[in-house]
């Protein structure tokens, strides 16, 4: 007669527990980083918004040189207003289209035109604001200047601190944002365009520090 094993019921039979499939595991595992990510994302852009200024102010200190990375009238037309003031010996616009000469911008600030012979170098090389800091370390090395006023966008001005930043890290950097109606920080969540272009410039932030690690280009 066949022997039953001690503990277990006749006609019972055993099974083992059953475990999960290792692509359960894998998706549930994909899921978290998912919603990890999106939490983080969302986080970081929030602090984004959050910290950009809504309104202009006057630097905090005077500086060796003025550069404006070119994007809008607004922002070399401030440059010149800072440059005319006597917060720095010269200005740099970096950025501007290779076909475009010092005598068609002045003709857009007339009040300001004089400085043009004097005190205004133009960038063409430029192409984005990767371009925009190694040209700026170019001019900055061979004037010697130790400090910078920077003029930009609000919403651009993380970003090109950061890449100036990374080519110069010896170099005291002093962020002029200038704000534009254009673009209202403060209720960003009313126009989805808004909203699409501050998200856009987050994601390129992120890019821009995550560049601080590797070393800076060499001329």
């Amino acid at each position: 007669m066949q022997s039953i094993e001690s503990g277990t019921a006749a006609g019972e039979v055993r099974t083992k527990p059953a475990k999960p499939s290792r692509l359960r595991r894998g998706l549930r595992l994909t899921f978290l980083a998912f919603c990890t990510a999106v939490l983080l994302i969302g986080g970081g852009f929030l602090w984004f918004v959050r910290t950009m200024p809504a309104s202009e102010a006057a630097p905090t200190r005077n500086a060796d040189g003025i550069v404006v990375l070119t994007g809008s009238a607004f922002r070399i037309s401030d440059a010149l207003e800072l440059l005319a003031a006597g917060r720095g010996q010269r200005l740099l616009i970096t950025g501007v289209n290779p076909q475009t000469r010092s005598q068609e911008i002045s003709r857009l600030v007339p009040e300001h035109q004089r400085w043009f012979k004097c005190c205004v170098d133009l960038d063409h090389s430029a192409l984005n604001t990767v371009g925009n800091a190694v040209e700026t370390r170019r001019w900055a090395q061979a004037r010697g200047f130790r400090s910078l006023i920077v003029v930009t966008s609000n919403f651009h001005m993380p970003r090109a601190m950061a890449e100036l930043g990374r080519e110069l890290p010896d170099v005291t950097l002093v962020p002029y944002p200038v704000v534009s109606d254009r673009v209202r920080v403060e209720a960003w969540w009313e126009n989805p365009a808004t909203a699409r272009l501050l998200f856009w410039e987050y994601l390129k932030y992120i890019v821009a520090r995550s560049r601080m690690v590797l070393p800076a280009s060499v001329a």
